[in-house]
């Protein structure tokens, strides 16, 4: 799709704030592989203090007029634990799928910006900065919405509590939720990028943009791993 076929865009473009209708299939969290390895640990970490998190991750993402299903689990790695008292954490993956953009060959991704604190308070579950890449035909390679200079940053609330799932791996579900967060116009897409942001509804203020969670994470030692 080139700047000819404008258009063409408008028209596929148009269709995407319709939902999908698959539903949500969480799936239980087990695969250690990407944990951050014991040689990325801080100096003077105890492996058998430190633990790995495997978490996925299904939901809704509505930002601007999308209107989203995170239908295929998100998947997040890291590592935590504590030196000499003080808490730390190394970041280990992310992976999620891309999500389709209803009536349109387009589709878009979240994508891990280069931040994240995952150590919970009163105030929030944690904090995950993202990109959200676009894909499809006439748009340039690095279109996205956000960039890890202006990322879109998460402050994730909890919506249900903590609760067990398994106890080998020690497996524990929650949900979460931002519907707080903004949501900049695109960057990098090329001539398509202001039609972009004219019918996805960017930029987005805070309270136009929702992400909710439903939240698995499996836990092991570095000792066990």
């Amino acid at each position: 799709m080139f700047i000819g076929l404008r258009t063409t865009a408008v028209a596929l473009l148009a269709a995407a704030a319709a939902a999908l209708t698959a539903g949500p299939a969480q799936a239980t969290p087990s695969d250690f592989t990407a944990c951050p390895d014991v040689s990325e640990l801080p100096a003077g970490a105890d492996p058998a203090a430190w633990r790995c998190e495997a978490m996925t991750a299904v939901g809704h993402l509505d930002i601007g007029r999308l209107d989203l299903p995170i239908t295929h689990p998100m998947a997040i790695t890291f590592a935590e634990g504590t030196i000499d008292g003080e808490f730390h954490q190394v970041f280990g993956d992310m992976t999620a799928a891309p999500l389709a953009i209803a009536g349109s060959p387009f589709a878009l991704r979240p994508e891990y910006a280069g931040f994240s604190d995952f150590q919970s308070n009163d105030e929030r579950r944690g904090e995950l900065d993202l990109t959200f890449a676009l894909s499809g035909p006439g748009l340039r390679n690095g279109c996205s919405i956000g960039t890890e200079a202006d990322p879109v940053h998460l402050a994730l609330r909890d919506t249900e509590p903590t609760t067990v799932v398994s106890q080998d791996p020690l497996v524990v579900r929650f949900g979460v939720v931002d519907d707080e967060f903004t949501a900049p116009r695109s960057s990098g897409c090329g001539p398509l990028g202001p039609v972009i942001d004219r019918l996805l509804g960017l930029p987005a203020a805070p309270g136009e943009s929702r992400i909710s969670l439903d939240a698995q994470v499996a836990l092991r030692s570095y000792d066990e791993l």
